[in-house]
């Protein structure tokens, strides 16, 4: 269980560096800081669709325990 936590901190911390280096190559070389803004949009939308699951799977987890 706890490692399903660990991942949606890891998608978070991707989507936070990806915004990074959007920030940061965005006058330099703006060919990558979209490549950059794919990940950050691809990491926080992978993150609130773990977080779901998770949610969901600690939910039926519980339900079960119950009976």
């Amino acid at each position: 269980m706890k490692l399903f936590r660990i991942t949606e901190i890891v998608y978070l911390v991707v989507a936070v560096l990806s915004v990074v280096e959007v920030i940061r190559k965005w006058d330099v070389d703006r060919s990558r800081a979209y490549l950059f803004l794919f990940f950050a949009v691809v990491s926080i939308l992978m993150y609130f669709f773990r977080r779901y699951y998770r949610k969901r799977f600690e939910q039926r987890k519980n339900n079960d325990d119950r009976r």
